[in-house]
């Protein structure tokens, strides 16, 4: 299982991108972890699912919300992970306002999820294999704190700890 001190998997999530920029074509972009991470500051979350109740509600807008101070804090990216494909990502994204505050990055295959070890199994509730409720702080592609959620919980994972945590 992920832990602090380990570099995050080098796999490879998708991101939609809606205004085409040089290296950067509308629609879904792969973006290959390691790469992306490389020499930057990083508060990632991750779901259990786009457009879930708590998800929704109350994890990604509370990023949103913080996203500048977080930054003023240090932090150069806010990454939110989901296994949802990026066409649904970049759709939540849009419906949230996170543009220029969170990247919303699909973990569609749950390649991110299974890497880490951090996974949710709700096959019984027809959801398939999810990625555990989280967030971490990554500094150049290592983990430097990790705030993992017990099941159903929705307490160590928010914004307002990760900006504590980028302070520190």
């Amino acid at each position: 299982m992920l832990k602090v001190g380990d570099k995050l998997p080098a796999v490879t999530l998708y991101e939609f991108i809606d205004v085409p920029t040089e290296g950067c074509s509308l629609g879904p972009n792969p973006v290959d972890v390691a790469k992306a991470a490389a020499g930057k500051t990083i508060a990632l979350f991750a779901l259990p699912g786009a457009y879930t109740p708590t998800c929704s509600a109350q994890h990604v807008p509370g990023y949103v919300a913080q996203a500048e101070a977080l930054k003023a804090a240090g932090v150069d990216e806010i990454w939110c992970l989901s296994v949802n494909d990026a066409f649904v990502m970049g759709a939540w994204g849009r419906e949230l306002g996170t543009a220029g505050k969170v990247r919303m990055l699909g973990d569609g295959s749950a390649d991110f999820a299974r890497a880490t070890e951090l996974t949710l199994d709700l096959t019984a509730k027809g959801l398939g294999l999810r990625s555990q409720r989280y967030s971490a702080l990554i500094e150049d592609g290592v983990v430097q704190t990790l705030n993992i959620e017990g099941p159903g919980k929705f307490e160590v994972s928010d914004a307002a700890t990760m900006l504590a945590q980028a302070k520190g």
